[in-house]
């Protein structure tokens, strides 16, 4: 009997002493970010950068608006090919800023494009202190709780996606 226990227990304190905890972290990346004087510089650029294209854009909408305006109150004096002319070039006009728009705002726009001249940067390095204060103190794993970004660094010895692929392939 006395075997027996003495066996359970070492089966038990070597199960013990391999596990290894994981140890996770939890920051505020948008914290992190917003405390750093290069971060906001690069925002208050962006921001007035932002502001200017606004404003030239809401300019071309009022000389639209403008255009459309003389042409309601001429519309009545002029021929049907003249009333056409007219509104071809309001509408050509609106496409212009509009298309405008989207070059200054859009997905691939000319604000996405500064922002990660400006701001990426800025991100490596704070990406990089996440990596090197993980390493440092042993996390395995940092979350970013106040933003969407979620998981910021993970230990590679975790990451099993290789295991899958060949899983999945077999």
């Amino acid at each position: 009997m006395n075997k027996i226990i003495l066996l359970f227990l070492m089966l038990t304190l070597g199960t013990i002493t391999t596990v290894k905890a994981q140890r996770i972290a939890i920051v505020d990346i948008t914290k992190v970010l917003q405390e750093m004087p290069d971060y906001q510089a690069a925002q208050a650029e962006l921001d007035k950068i932002a502001a200017e294209w606004r404003q030239q854009i809401a300019l071309e909408y009022d000389q639209i608006k403008a255009m459309y305006n003389k042409y309601q109150a001429e519309q009545v004096l002029l021929s049907e090919d003249a009333r056409k002319k007219k509104e071809d070039e309001i509408m050509e006009r609106e496409k212009q800023v509009r298309e405008l728009q989207k070059e200054k705002f859009g997905p691939e726009g000319a604000l996405f494009r500064k922002r990660q001249d400006l701001v990426q940067p800025i991100q490596e390095r704070v990406y990089a202190a996440f990596a090197t204060y993980a390493d440092d103190r042993g996390f395995d794993f940092i979350f970013d709780k106040g933003g969407s970004s979620g998981l910021i660094f993970s230990n590679a010895e975790y990451d099993k996606t290789d295991d899958i692929v060949r899983l999945v392939n077999k």
